[in-house]
């Protein structure tokens, strides 16, 4: 009798791991086609060290706007972040970038910015 309430026990444990390796190999595979290719992250990392630049530092460390390090993005959500540079911010000088990028682009953006954006393709 001991070994059924075992049973239900690990039973579930593996229960749980199965649907997490789940979610993680989703996740990956998410990401993966969220991904742009090597050509159109050269465009994108060019269009935030320009355009973005002009405003946010041409280091990305702050001017107009504000730092977009990791350090200053630390705490901001990935999803606030992909919406603020798809759609802007209303009454502000940030616009929406929604023309020339995806929603999955932006995203990117948003990883890559937190994560420590590279140095333009030379």
């Amino acid at each position: 009798m001991a070994v059924y309430p075992l049973f239900r026990c690990v039973g579930k444990r593996v229960l749980l791991l199965t649907v997490a390796a789940a979610l993680v190999a989703a996740a990956v595979v998410a990401s993966a086609e969220e991904m742009p290719g090597a050509e159109r992250r050269a465009g994108l990392i060019h269009l935030v060290r320009q355009d973005c630049g002009s405003c946010h530092g041409m280091q990305l460390t702050g001017g107009l706007g504000p730092a977009l390090t990791p350090e200053a993005l630390r705490d901001k959500p990935v999803e606030g972040l992909a919406a603020t540079i798809y759609a802007g911010r209303p009454g502000t000088a940030m616009p929406g970038w929604k023309p020339f990028l995806s929603e999955a682009e932006a995203r990117w953006i948003a990883v890559t910015l937190k994560a420590g954006f590279p140095d333009a393709p030379h």
